[in-house]
Formats: C-alpha cells, sequence, structure tokens
C-alpha cells in the first residue's frame, strides 16, 4: 500500500451536501462537500470535507461507468452520495460531476464514473491509489 500525505488545498468545491460512510448528512449540509486537496505526486486530489480522498475503480471504468462495487466491495469501499445533483463544472477542477441513482440515493459521480471513498483511509492520507485499480480522482 501507498501512503500519501494530503496538503489542503486553497480552492474548494462548495456545491454539494454529501454523506458517506462516516459522514453524516446533517454534518455536510454546512460545509462545503468536496474540496482540492494536494500531493500525490505533486497532483491535486478531491476529497470529502474530513479530508478522505474519493476514488474510482477500473472495473466501473471498463463497464462504461455502471456500478460493479456491491457488497463487501461497498462495505470497503463506501459510495459518496450526494444530497442534489452537482453543477457539472466548478471553477479550477478539471473534472464533470453528475450522480447516478443507487437505490433511492444519489451517487456522486466524477467524469461519469460513480464516486467511492476507502473505509481504510484517514483525514489526510490516501493509501489505496493505484491498488486493485482504485484511484485517487486527480482534479486536474
Amino acid at each position: 500500500m501507498k501512503t500519501t500525505a494530503l496538503l489542503l488545498a486553497t480552492a474548494t468545491l462548495a456545491a454539494l451536501a454529501l454523506a458517506t460512510g462516516g459522514l453524516a448528512a446533517s454534518e455536510a449540509m454546512g460545509r462545503p462537500a468536496i474540496e482540492m486537496k494536494s500531493n500525490l505526486a505533486g497532483k491535486k486530489v478531491i476529497a470529502t470535507p474530513r479530508r478522505i480522498a474519493i476514488y474510482y475503480w477500473d472495473v466501473e471504468k471498463k463497464a462504461g461507468g455502471k456500478v460493479r462495487c456491491t457488497g463487501a466491495c461497498l462495505r470497503m469501499w463506501p459510495a459518496v452520495y450526494v444530497a442534489h445533483r452537482p453543477d457539472k463544472h466548478v471553477a479550477g477542477v478539471m473534472a464533470t460531476f453528475g450522480t447516478i441513482k443507487r437505490g433511492k440515493k444519489l451517487q456522486l459521480t466524477v467524469n461519469g464514473l460513480p464516486a467511492y471513498t476507502y473505509e481504510g483511509d484517514t483525514a489526510g492520507v490516501v493509501k489505496c491509489d493505484g491498488v486493485d485499480g482504485w484511484h485517487a480522482v486527480r482534479a486536474g
């Protein structure tokens, strides 16, 4: 496993209210849902307000954005849920945001791929970038 420290970058994305495995929706309502962090070899990555990196999975990329992470996968890789459809583009971020319906919830998508966090990550640390087909989402 690769461990990489994250440092708070200047830009934030304030358009969303999300609930991930460890973040209650009510707690997220007054905060930016996604923040820009850096440093994966000097590249900015997208993270939750708790500084947990957001990931995508190669398996879902190969499946054209269709959800493949369910059951045990979903417990290890909690989906990033949002209360509302986000703005498609945010200044300073080279990504396209959207949602997919997952049960009765909206899961955030980044560049057409479902977004997740890793249950083993801690604030400011990315542990699974490039591991088993999982990648931290770069902002640029």
